[in-house]
């Protein structure tokens, strides 16, 4: 007769392939689903926006022309065509791609860090200040370069005035103080643009300051992507590091303080990782709006609130959506439209199907 320490001793059924053991699994099998069909979808819609425009390009020709150049063969395209595709549609998709993505995770970040997913990477006054130093530029009649250089830096000063103003404040929330500052400093440099705005040209600079605040990615060239894409990387670096330390913020500071988080050296890192991101897409594109605001919230509600999880999908998500939209921008009428409009658009009734329909709770 069996003794009851072997009758409770557990079996392999009941270890190997317990019903959470089965849930996690069906768990991960979903997430790699998920991650695979976005990319795919990606790769999709990045083939649809090099052969749609005013040249159009068909879709074996595009084929053709892609294996010669994996194969060092001879191109099957005319000179045009490939002028057109190098040198102008390839680095627009590339630019909206690396957009599309710093500004969806530096939204995913943002909302991870302060639990709040109404929180985008416009809340610390980081695209206030680089429109404002676009602005500067652009009424000083500086170079393209000079003008990009100068937007960048006003979304860095931006978040340093603010991440000062709220150390300099003790005593009070943390999280308070910094988002408030941020709102504080975001309607101070508003201001100053609506200043330079009013002493602009009317006829020269005025409309250059209007187009650039609007946001449009049709100047974009090869080298706006050798400043944009390693920001971009240099930013999703400390992300994809502290992935794990920004899931426990998601408990609350002092429960990862418990658990033995640097709660504020981490804030630090990851607002200066975002802010990098997010101010050298509004330095190649302008002003986009609601990209990091819907597309983290859309990922979170598809895969979870688990940054490890959130961040590639938001990547993925906010890449393919941008680009999406800027195809949009360029092919639905004879005029091209602002992407700042089309991101409006399109994201406020995503949006509001979101928080009508969505039954994922936002931080469990």
């Amino acid at each position: 007769m069996p003794s009851s320490t072997s009758r409770s001793r557990p079996t392999r059924s009941s270890t190997v392939f317990s019903p959470s053991r089965r849930r996690e699994r069906a768990s991960v099998f979903g997430y790699h689903a998920i991650i695979a069909g976005a990319a795919l979808a990606l790769l999709l819609i990045t083939a649809v926006a090099i052969a749609l425009g005013p040249y159009q390009l068909a879709a074996p020709d595009l084929v053709a022309f892609l294996v010669a150049k994996a194969t060092g063969a001879a191109s099957p395209l005319p000179l045009p065509a490939e002028t057109v595709i190098l040198q102008i549609r390839l680095p627009r998709v590339l630019a909206a791609l690396a957009v599309g993505a710093a500004l969806a995770g530096s939204g995913a970040a943002y909302q991870s860090l302060f639990r709040n997913p109404l929180v985008s990477p416009d809340i610390l006054g980081v695209s206030a200040g680089a429109a404002l130093g676009a602005v500067v530029g652009i009424f000083l009649s500086l170079p393209v370069v000079a003008i990009e250089a100068a937007s960048f830096a006003g979304g860095l000063a931006a978040v340093v005035i603010v991440y000062g103003i709220a150390a300099a404040i003790r005593g009070r929330d943390a999280v308070l103080v910094l988002v408030l500052a941020g709102v504080v400093i975001g309607a101070l440099f508003g201001a100053g643009v609506g200043l330079l705005k009013y002493l602009a040209d009317p006829y020269n600079q005025l409309p250059a300051i209007t187009f650039w605040l609007l946001g449009s990615l049709a100047a974009a060239n090869l080298s706006d992507l050798k400043s944009l894409l390693p920001a971009v990387v240099i930013g999703l670096i400390p992300l994809g590091l502290l992935r794990w330390q920004i899931d426990v913020m998601s408990l609350g500071e002092e429960e990862a303080t418990a658990l033995g988080v640097d709660t504020r050296m981490l804030r630090i890192v990851v607002i200066a990782a975002a802010t990098l991101m997010t101010s050298a897409a509004v330095a190649a594109s302008g002003i986009i709006g609601w990209v990091g605001l819907v597309v983290p919230h859309l990922a979170r509600l598809t895969v979870g609130p688990a940054f490890a999880r959130l961040l590639p999908v938001s990547l993925l998500f906010g890449a393919g959506y941008l680009l999406a939209v800027d195809t949009a921008a360029r092919t639905i009428g004879s005029v091209e439209l602002p992407l700042g409009v089309l991101t409006a658009a399109f994201g406020t009734p995503v949006f509001l199907w979101l928080l009508a329909f969505g039954r994922c709770p936002a931080w469990s």
